[in-house]
C-alpha cells in the first residue's frame, strides 16, 4: 500500500471549483445544490482504497455532525472505472449505504473536477466556507490503516470549528494522504 500526499494546488481563499456531476443513480447534482448554509466539505473518495475504508464509518458520523451545524458534505469518485470497476456506480451505492454516508456520492468520470481541486489522493479533503472560498485542505486526522488508531477526524474537526468560529485557518495543515486517484491514461496531473 503506497501513500500519496495531497498537492495543495488550491490554497486558502481560492474559489470553490464549480461542478455538476451524476450520483450513482444518474441524477445530476451541482455544487450549489449540496452546499450548506455555512459551508461545504468536498471529499475525493472511492470504494476500494484502504485509506478511505479505514475512515469511512467515522466520516459518515462526522458528516452528520457538521450538517447539524450547516456544513454539508459531498463525496466525489474520480477513479478510472474501466480499470477499477469495483469503484463503479452500483458498488458506490452499497459502499455509501454500509458506511452511513447520508450525503451525495458523485461520479467524476472526466476527472475534471479532481483536476480543478488539485485532488491527487483518496481521501482528499477540501473545506469551503459559506463564501465559497477554500478554508482548509488537509488530512482527516493522523490515523492510518493498520496503525491501530481509531479514526476521529481531529484535524478536520478543528478546521470546521475554526471556520465556524471566525478564526484563522490552521497555518500548516498536514496534507491528506491515501491512494493516488486512478487516472485515465494521459490524464495524470502535471508535476
Amino acid at each position: 500500500m503506497s501513500e500519496t500526499l495531497s498537492s495543495f494546488q488550491l490554497t486558502p481563499g481560492a474559489a470553490a471549483p464549480d461542478f455538476s456531476l451524476p450520483d450513482a443513480g444518474g441524477r445530476s447534482v451541482s455544487r450549489a445544490e449540496v452546499a450548506g448554509e455555512r459551508g461545504l466539505l468536498v471529499v475525493f473518495a472511492c470504494n476500494h482504497c484502504p485509506f478511505v475504508v479505514h475512515l469511512a464509518d467515522s466520516l459518515g458520523g462526522f458528516a452528520g455532525e457538521i450538517a447539524a451545524l450547516g456544513v454539508n458534505t459531498v463525496a466525489i469518485n474520480s477513479n478510472d472505472l474501466e480499470r477499477y470497476p469495483q469503484d463503479g456506480p452500483e458498488q458506490m451505492k452499497v459502499f455509501a449505504a454500509e458506511r452511513g454516508w447520508n450525503f451525495p456520492y458523485l461520479l467524476d468520470e472526466s476527472q475534471e473536477v479532481a483536476h480543478a481541486h488539485g485532488a491527487v489522493c483518496t481521501p482528499d479533503f477540501f473545506l469551503f466556507g459559506n463564501d465559497g472560498k477554500l478554508f482548509y485542505a488537509g488530512q482527516y486526522d493522523d490515523s492510518r490503516p493498520r496503525s491501530g488508531q481509531v479514526p476521529h477526524g481531529g484535524d478536520l474537526r478543528e478546521a470546521v470549528r475554526r471556520m465556524l468560529g471566525g478564526e484563522e485557518p490552521l497555518a500548516r495543515p498536514y496534507p491528506s494522504s491515501g491512494c493516488n486517484i486512478k487516472w485515465k491514461p494521459g490524464n495524470e496531473p502535471k508535476s
